[in-house]
């Protein structure tokens, strides 16, 4: 028998959570101020489903409110396959709540400037879409459609995205004009950082690799002055042009960071050893060990 797993099982206690929900309902907030005093009133566009449903509301004149509810029911439906049952409770509510904001609540636009509502409108509909997904669920169904069409087609996350958004940019240049969809790319471009600056927040982890003749002195700079969690791989060094067959045993050093720890390490590194060698990768998500704690400034 198939064993069980939390995401074959809906979460109550994620659900009903009041943290979550308050970052639903703040980002919710957010995007609405976004989309009816800045986007929707001079036709600028973000990517995913909100580019999607702002392009036929203005062609077909459908009400927004009901585009957003009947496009992102098809990620819901994809969510609820893929993912778990609580991301789509969680998203099902958080589509709701922007629709109903939508329907009901009246925003005067907030400027003319098309420079400020690509930016500003940008800004916060990244922001609020970052909120949402801090509290579990979605309101932009792009991600989860890149998810499902990854697996089919061979492309990566990125990849899908990029297209979807460059067919809808496309089709804003021929509706509305080449300046407004160059404008809609600034607002996308803004609101995709805002996004993930939300999402992974200021203290992104960030994976520093060391290989060095004086590891055991940076392994015990790393564990007992940081504090940190290290993993130590078996490795030769050496391989160099000229002198390619002389080579030593060394210890690979990797430990996880904040990206506001990095210049410290570096700086201390090269103080131990200014023959170290460093390469650093970018990590989108980490978990378990020993991960935050208290950074150490000199």
């Amino acid at each position: 028998m198939r064993r069980k797993y939390k995401h074959d099982k809906l979460e109550w206690n994620k659900v009903l959570d009041i943290k979550s929900f308050l970052h639903i309902l703040v980002g919710i907030s957010l995007a609405t101020f976004a989309m009816k005093g800045f986007m929707i009133p001079n036709r600028f566009l973000d990517g995913g489903v909100t580019g999607i449903s702002i392009l036929l509301h203005e062609i077909f004149h459908i009400n927004i409110s009901i585009l957003v509810v009947l496009l992102n029911s098809i990620f819901i439906y994809l969510g609820y396959k893929k993912i778990s049952k609580t991301f789509a409770v969680q998203t099902t509510i958080a589509v709701i709540l922007l629709s109903l904001a939508l329907l009901f609540i009246n925003i005067k636009p907030v400027t003319n400037d098309r420079l400020l509502i690509a930016i500003f409108g940008g800004l916060l509909i990244g922001t609020g879409i970052g909120l949402v997904i801090r509290g579990g669920g979605v309101i932009d169904g792009s991600e989860v459609i890149a998810v499902f069409t990854q697996r089919r087609t061979g492309l990566s996350n990125t990849e899908v995205v990029l297209i979807l958004n460059s067919i809808i940019m496309l089709i804003a240049a021929f509706q509305f004009g080449i300046e407004t969809a160059l404008y809609s790319i600034i607002t996308y471009f803004t609101a995709t950082r805002a996004t993930n600056y939300v999402v992974d927040g200021i203290e992104e982890f960030t994976a520093i690799h060391i290989i060095s003749a004086s590891y055991d002195e940076i392994k015990s700079y790393l564990v007992n002055e940081l504090g940190k969690g290290i993993t130590v791989y078996k490795g030769e060094r050496g391989y160099l042009p000229g002198s390619f067959d002389i080579r030593t045993d060394c210890e690979i050093i990797v430990t996880i960071v904040t990206r506001l720890e990095i210049k410290q390490i570096q700086d201390t590194l090269e103080e131990i050893d200014p023959k170290v060698f460093i390469y650093i990768q970018s990590v989108k998500e980490a978990m378990g060990g020993i991960l935050k704690v208290k950074a150490h400034v000199k």
